[in-house]
């Protein structure tokens, strides 16, 4: 990532990410989890002294518990302070790595591994890399529960 240029275009020339492209459900501990994969085009990786374009795909997702009720959506609610973006590819694995800002506070930031293991599978693997939070950052009686699968091989099945 160093030495992308200023303001360069890294583009999807292979089209290695459409096939990850859909909505894709798993239940994980009573809870069930769907993910909307889209794939962007030209978005803008911001890292203060340096700025250039990449095609991404973007996840949201909704998770619910066992009753049915909504417990997190990213998808219908339009937070701009989630994201959840590839970053990385590692074509020969069949594997696409996401950066995950984390929820509130930045609960839960970390990455996901999403390995493609056939036409209507992904495997799900998320790495958390922070969990403890700073009380001075986080405001009284906000949710710092952390709703996505903390887990490997977790099975995503396309809808």
């Amino acid at each position: 990532m160093k030495d992308i240029p200023s303001n360069a275009h890294v583009k999807d020339l292979d089209n290695e990410l459409s096939q990850y492209v859909g909505t894709y459900k798993a239940n994980f501990q009573g809870s069930e989890i769907i993910l909307y994969i889209t794939k962007t085009e030209d978005k803008l990786m911001d890292y203060g002294n340096q700025k250039f374009y990449r095609d991404v795909l973007i996840v949201k997702y909704i998770v619910k518990n066992s009753a049915g009720t909504v417990l997190q959506d990213t998808k219908s609610n339009n937070t701009t302070n989630i994201e959840f973006y590839s970053y990385y590819t590692y074509p020969t694995k069949n594997t696409v790595v996401f950066y995950y800002s984390g929820t509130n506070c930045r609960v839960g930031w970390g990455d996901v591994f999403l390995k493609k293991i056939n036409s209507t599978q992904l495997s799900w693997e998320y790495r958390p890399d922070d969990i403890i939070l700073d009380s001075n950052k986080c405001p009284s009686g906000t949710d710092i529960n952390i709703y996505l699968p903390e887990t490997k091989d977790l099975i995503f099945t396309k809808q």
